[in-house]
């Protein structure tokens, strides 16, 4: 259910954003609704928790074969989530600077953190993950069978896919131009399904009971 929660706040924030993002200098001008970034804020204050949670309530499984993998993947979806968390801090600057009467210091300072905010999203939820939710989650779920194998070459595969993606697009400098982005947005898609199988297939049949993992704790 965490999982499903991720997507429920991830996505609605994203676009709650938009606005904002898109077109900072407008916003701050008076043009956008600042309590969309407020909402867009606390939904992802509610992600940062549910990812958190995602990698700790796993663990205790985990560790009995991969004590260092477990820990790592709590540490990935930790690192995730503090760039989550500085996104959330430009975002509220945004908000801040249309209180103000905007100039052309105030536009300068909207459009870094939009910037920011971009950077954010491709470092933490565009190349983490990746690591995260893509290799060592997928890696770890092949190995001890808990859901169904077929399934985890989707974060197997996704996982390479989202850090080649990222990488590329980290030293094209992020420009939308340069037609990387549409090769991230499909990119994502096996890592965006993995997540979204996870949530869905433990929420209503849980692992599986024949697992060896399983089956070595009862034993």
């Amino acid at each position: 259910m965490l999982y499903l929660i991720t997507f429920v706040t991830s996505i609605p924030a994203l676009l709650l954003y938009e606005p904002a993002l898109r077109h900072p200098v407008g916003f701050i001008a008076g043009s956008g609704n600042v309590n969309r970034i407020y909402l867009g804020a606390l939904l992802e204050l509610l992600l940062i928790v549910s990812n958190i949670g995602t990698a700790v309530v796993i663990v205790p499984i985990m560790r009995r074969q991969f004590e260092e993998l477990s820990i790592g993947y709590v540490m990935a979806r930790t690192f995730e989530c503090t760039f989550i968390l500085v996104g959330i801090v430009a975002m509220l600057g945004i908000a801040t600077l249309q209180q103000q009467t905007a100039g052309t210091a105030e536009a300068t300072v909207a459009y870094t953190l939009a910037a920011i905010k971009d950077w954010t999203f491709l470092l933490g939820p565009g190349w983490v993950v990746g690591l995260g939710n893509g290799l060592i989650l997928g890696y770890m779920m092949y190995r001890t069978q808990l859901v169904p194998r077929p399934w985890t070459w989707l974060g197997l595969i996704g996982g390479p896919l989202i850090l080649i993606s990222g990488t590329a697009i980290l030293f094209a400098g992020d420009q939308p131009s340069s037609g990387l982005h549409s090769f991230q947005g499909l990119a994502t898609i096996p890592e965006a399904a993995w997540e979204l199988f996870l949530g869905v297939y433990c929420t209503i049949w849980g692992f599986r009971r024949e697992a060896p993992i399983l089956a070595e704790s009862v034993g």
